[in-house]
């Protein structure tokens, strides 16, 4: 499994929009995207948000990032962002005992 984190800053101010937003794609994703297995939104101190997503493999995350309602977030959310950092991981498999 391919693994997409994301760590969010906006304003305070903005922050309520940008979850409008983010909580949005995140349900589309589920819904519309056969290899988008989870997508956790996460909200920390004013400002900060963190996502947790869960794809098939890395195909299935480019296919995310074509997808129109991703494109929509993105184009929306520009403004209210000020800091964003991604980072990609494979999910492991449980040891075997």
């Amino acid at each position: 499994m391919f693994v997409v984190t994301v760590r969010f800053q906006t304003t305070p101010a903005d922050h309520a929009k940008f979850l409008t937003l983010i909580t949005r794609n995140a349900a589309q994703s589920l819904d519309l995207e056969p290899g988008c297995q989870r997508f956790d939104v996460c909200s920390g101190a004013p400002g900060e948000v963190f996502l947790y997503e869960l794809y098939d493999n890395a195909a299935a995350f480019e296919a995310h990032k074509g997808m129109a309602h991703f494109k929509e977030f993105n184009d929306a959310s520009a403004a209210l962002v000020t800091g964003k950092q991604v980072a990609i991981y494979q999910l492991e498999p449980p040891a075997q005992i």
